[in-house]
């Protein structure tokens, strides 16, 4: 589910796979990045965070 929400809100799935600190980062310059770029940076900031939640759960489960 995760992996999904990480389409919509990056930041927001970054901080729920337990790394408060660079979700923070990301939305700041999430948040800039879509409204100057019209969206076109937004497929980095999913694959930012769908690498964020793999580690996460590799951590998790090894």
């Amino acid at each position: 589910m995760n992996y999904l929400l990480a389409i919509l809100l990056p930041p927001l799935s970054i901080l729920l796979a337990g790394w408060p600190i660079t979700s923070i980062v990301v939305f700041l310059i999430w948040v800039p990045a879509i409204i100057f770029s019209g969206g076109l940076t937004h497929p980095m900031f999913i694959i930012l965070a769908w690498l964020i939640i793999h580690q996460s759960n590799v951590k998790r489960t090894g």
